[in-house]
């Protein structure tokens, strides 16, 4: 094994036992072991609930904000048109979405390789969701120990209410959810009144309610069992580890031996640690692993076992930080190295993904032109007694505004133009422009002669040219 590798740990999973109150061995992936998770309070948790609120703002908002007279962003799928703001691309600009995949992808590298799961516990739409339904549960059911206690006795009729509500609460938000994300590929707001009076098409319909229905599974009920078994990330983001990525870590030299204490006793004395063996840390991990058995891939580094011990900690006395944002080398008591080959390696790649976005935006043509030749006739000759050829031109505009466009053409001399030279072209509409060239055989040299057509914006700011061919005889 490498020396920058982390070592592999054996470690069995433990449950919490409502009895002793204890993490005890036995099957923590059983569906029927549930994780109670207690609230926990702190720095990170409050880091990590401003940037769930701040996304889940954002991702609510968005749908709604208009641009003109549409909505500013809308992946319409269906006319193949994605809006943004005063940009619409078209299947042919969809590289950018490769590109920005690419920067995704690079920039979640670059932060696992640095911070370790940190995207998973503070930004992931699973954990954010989570959360939410966590809240909404405390609040309906009571703290952790209450409702650990309150499931393992019978169902009363008060209990049964403040349940029912929490799933009405639930299926409330997973039902927004739904509605927000179809919204970014529908017209949000004729979405929410054709679904209401039942007006709506089969798969918008369909779509809202599989995206709810996977909301609710996955927040309210599965929650860990998506980010342990479901989620390729828990399993690929070893191979971005080493010994200086920093990870949620708890300090054996300093914890060891655990055990409880009064709180006025000298640790020293008794032959003890730090660590009290209060066990918050592992009442509080919303995927139910104790840290103080090492790393493990079942962490998404939310940092709520940090703030439950610091909290402890500050009743005891003892200086914070027995576990905290750290690395394998720092832990072992050596020189943490930020700067790697592997993380510049990350960035490096990302910043040229970026780059080549950026250059890839700036390229992009406000407004599109085809050429398609009439395929049934190559040419004829008409009453002028002219060669003809018959195209039809398509013209995207791919602004937010109307704009006019003149047309023309290059490479012949004493060309006839028939059909409109000048169009006007309506917000994202792709306007089909069937037309016919004409010229004398004796201004033709060649039986096919390479022409250009070129569509300049009514401001003369924009000018397009597309090659294609006049055919006089084969």
């Amino acid at each position: 094994m490498s020396k920058d590798k982390i070592d592999v740990k054996d470690v069995t999973p433990k449950v919490f036992n409502p009895k002793t109150h204890k993490g005890q061995e036995g099957d923590r992936f059983n569906p029927g072991n549930r994780i109670y998770v207690r609230e926990s309070k702190g720095v990170y948790q409050q880091l990590r609930r401003y940037g769930g609120w701040f996304l889940l703002l954002l991702f609510g908002l968005v749908p709604w904000i208009s641009y003109g007279e549409r909505q500013a962003i809308l992946l319409d799928i269906g006319n193949q048109q994605f809006n943004f703001f005063g940009t619409t691309l078209y299947p042919q600009d969809l590289t950018l979405l490769a590109l920005l995949f690419m920067i995704a992808a690079f920039g979640l590298f670059f932060i696992t390789t640095f911070l370790g799961r940190v995207w998973c516990g503070y930004l992931c739409p699973q954990t954010v969701w989570t959360f939410m339904y966590i809240w909404f549960e405390e609040k309906l059911e009571g703290s952790a120990n209450k409702r650990r206690k309150q499931d393992s006795g019978k169902l009363n009729a008060n209990l049964a209410v403040r349940k029912t509500a929490k799933h009405f609460a639930w299926l409330a938000i997973a039902l927004l959810t739904g509605f927000t994300f179809v919204g970014y590929f529908v017209p949000v707001r004729a979405l929410v009144i054709d679904f209401f009076t039942l007006n709506a098409s089969f798969w918008p319909v369909f779509w809202v309610l599989f995206f709810a229905a996977c909301t609710y599974g996955n927040a309210g009920w599965m929650r860990s069992i998506m980010c342990i078994h479901m989620c390729p990330y828990a399993r690929f983001q070893s191979a971005m580890f080493d010994k200086d990525t920093f990870i949620v870590g708890y300090d054996a030299k300093r914890g060891e031996q655990r055990g409880p204490r009064p709180r006025k006793a000298d640790p020293k004395a008794l032959g003890l640690g730090d660590c009290i063996d209060c066990d918050l840390c592992v009442q509080v991990c919303p995927t139910g692993i104790d840290i103080r058995d090492g790393l493990q891939y079942e962490c998404i580094n939310c940092g709520a076992c940090i703030d439950a011990c610091d909290t402890t900690m500050e009743r005891m006395g003892y200086p914070k930080g027995l576990i905290s944002y750290t690395t394998e080398h720092r832990l072992s008591g050596k020189h943490t190295k930020v700067m790697r080959p592997k993380l510049l390696g990350y960035g490096a790649v990302m910043l040229l993904m970026i780059g080549l976005f950026v250059a890839q935006v700036a390229s992009v043509d406000p407004a599109g032109l085809s050429v398609i030749r009439d395929r049934n006739q190559l040419f004829r000759t008409n009453s002028a007694g002219e060669v003809e050829n018959t195209y039809t031109l398509k013209i995207i505009n791919k602004t937010q505004q109307a704009h006019t466009y003149r047309l023309d053409v290059s490479g012949l001399n004493d060309v006839t133009w028939y059909g409109k030279q000048t169009v006007q072209v309506q917000p994202g509409e792709v306007l089909n422009l069937p037309m016919s060239l004409g010229i004398k055989a004796e201004n033709l040299s060649s039986p096919v002669t390479t022409i250009q057509f070129i569509l300049t914006e009514d401001s003369q700011q924009f000018t397009l040219q597309v090659e294609s061919r006049f055919i006089k005889k084969l």
